[in-house]
């Protein structure tokens, strides 16, 4: 498995997190001690201001013959929070979901965008869930979201107090190499 991990400028990554496989990490983004992300069927490609917390683990299990056109790549949209505990081998991950404690997410489904997938629940059939879906309770119940969700807040103050607390690790991209003005 090739290990090239891709810290953007901005993120927060602790050097305690482990970190397999060909991923990219935006700026933004916040990756505690004790997450877990492993590329295995493919690239991880986080977008900006993802929160990944103790304890999470996200897996790019997608085969090639599932993968849609663009290719194996496990894309995560902006905003997303993965809390403490949760296991998520989804097939695509839109923008601004919250995968609470201890949720699973099989390698079989689709999570749209505004979506929030409860403590415990488990999401095991092939499906893609609609836009603004909550799953809730131990039946893993679905309705509508009543109000979106920021992480704002959050992302602030984990910016102020990881660095007190943990050893970072660097980005490896520079962003004057990115806009091609090296």
């Amino acid at each position: 498995m090739d290990n090239s991990v891709k810290i953007m400028p901005k993120a927060i990554v602790c050097e305690e997190s482990v970190l397999r496989g060909d991923i990219t990490i935006s700026p933004g983004c916040i990756i505690h001690t004790s997450a877990t992300i492993i590329a295995e069927c493919g690239p991880i490609i986080l977008g900006e201001n993802c929160i990944v917390e103790e304890y999470a683990t996200i897996i790019n299990k997608n085969a090639s013959e599932e993968a849609e056109a663009g290719g194996n790549a496990l894309i995560i949209g902006t905003n997303n929070v993965f809390e403490v505990g949760c296991h998520v081998q989804a097939k695509k991950i839109g923008e601004n979901n919250i995968f609470e404690c201890k949720s699973y997410v099989s390698p079989a489904v689709s999570v749209s965008s505004g979506c929030v997938i409860g403590a415990g629940c488990r999401l095991l059939a092939a499906q893609t869930l609609p836009e603004h879906t909550v799953i809730y309770s131990k039946n893993c119940l679905q309705r509508d979201a009543m109000e979106k969700q920021s992480q704002a807040l959050q992302i602030e103050s984990l910016r102020k107090i990881l660095p007190n607390y943990h050893h970072l690790k660097k980005a490896t991209f520079d962003a004057k190499k990115i806009r091609g003005q090296v």
